[in-house]
């Protein structure tokens, strides 16, 4: 996905689309790894949601200053599991286009 916002005036978190949360299974508050490909930084933060379909992904707080507008980012979410859940256990892989979902 493509950072489209930078707001070094808040207090923290990434905002993400809300269709592309959907999508990817990801929950607001939830702790995210994010990282840029551009630049090779890694911070861990949490989610909020943005405006649904706007293809919003937006760094807050002192994130803002390790990922930029423009920069190709990975979000990444893990979760805890028993190893018989983890055996058929489908992550959800999204790869939007312009942020935004295909049809």
């Amino acid at each position: 996905m493509v950072v489209t916002e930078a707001n070094l005036d808040y207090i923290g978190s990434i905002t993400i689309d809300e269709a592309l949360m959907e999508a990817s299974n990801i929950y607001a508050g939830e702790r995210v790894q994010v990282v840029d490909n551009n630049n090779g930084a890694r911070l861990e933060t949490y989610v909020i949601p943005g405006k649904r379909g706007s293809g919003c992904i937006c760094m807050n707080g002192a994130a803002a200053h390790l990922v930029k507008v423009g920069d190709t980012v990975i979000i990444m979410a893990y979760a805890m599991m028993e190893p018989e859940e983890a055996r058929s256990f489908k992550p959800a892989i999204v790869f939007p286009i312009n942020n935004r979902l295909g049809n």
